[in-house]
This record gives C-alpha cells, sequence and structure tokens, in this order.
C-alpha cells in the first residue's frame, strides 16, 4: 500500500504563489503516475496536474496551464505543486493521488491512493 499526505494549504492572497507538497511512504517503487486534483464545495473533484515518474511527462488541465507547475523529488518521494498568480476560483481542497501503471493521467478514477486533502482558501 501506499501513504500520502498533503501539506502546504492555507490562506493566500490573489495571486500568490504557495507551494503545496504531497509526501508518499509505503510501496513507493510502484507508483507510475502522480498528480493533483481538487474539489470546491458544491462542485465535481476535477484534475489539477499530473506527473509521470519515469520521464517526468507533465499533464494539465486547461484552468491552470500556465500557471501551475507539477514536479516531483523520486529520492524523497515527494510529489509539489507550485501555484502561481492564485485566482479565487482556484479555492478547493486539493488531494494527492497516485497510480500504478496504466492510469490515465487527468481522470481520477485511473488512481490507486489518495491523501486527505488540503485546504487552499485565495481571497480577493
Amino acid at each position: 500500500q501506499v501513504q500520502l499526505v498533503e501539506s502546504g494549504g492555507g490562506f493566500v492572497q490573489a495571486g500568490g504563489s504557495p507551494r503545496l507538497s504531497c509526501a508518499a511512504s509505503g510501496r513507493t517503487s510502484s507508483i507510475y503516475y502522480m498528480a493533483w486534483f481538487r474539489q470546491a464545495p458544491g462542485k465535481f473533484r476535477e484534475a489539477v496536474a499530473a506527473i509521470r515518474k519515469i520521464d517526468s511527462d507533465t499533464y494539465y488541465a486547461d484552468s491552470v496551464k500556465g500557471r501551475f507547475i507539477i514536479s516531483g523529488d523520486n529520492a524523497k518521494n515527494t510529489l509539489y505543486l507550485q501555484m502561481n498568480s492564485l485566482k479565487p476560483e482556484d479555492t478547493a481542497v486539493y488531494y494527492c493521488a497516485a497510480a500504478k501503471r496504466g492510469v490515465t493521467p487527468l481522470q481520477a478514477a485511473g488512481y490507486d491512493y489518495w491523501g486527505q486533502g488540503t485546504q487552499v482558501t485565495v481571497s480577493s
């Protein structure tokens, strides 16, 4: 099994640039993709970004493309999400996810492990 713990969330004003982290433990060698998803109250969970571990290929939702950067440190088993130029509509609980081989990067159903989430609140 894999355990995921997010950190770095909190209150930030519009235009801010926080960085979220996700620490993975357990059978981390089985991870093929990692991703960030988010969910705001009354809305469906949506993909933010994903990264393929073997070659660091990245995938982004249109809503964050050009503003957010996903990256990982395989040696530390840690995933990051650098968030830039934050907007109030970015307010959500952000979840870290990990998947075994065969996943579709930006589809939540393909992921096997999930963190508990970290709240990001953007004020205007």
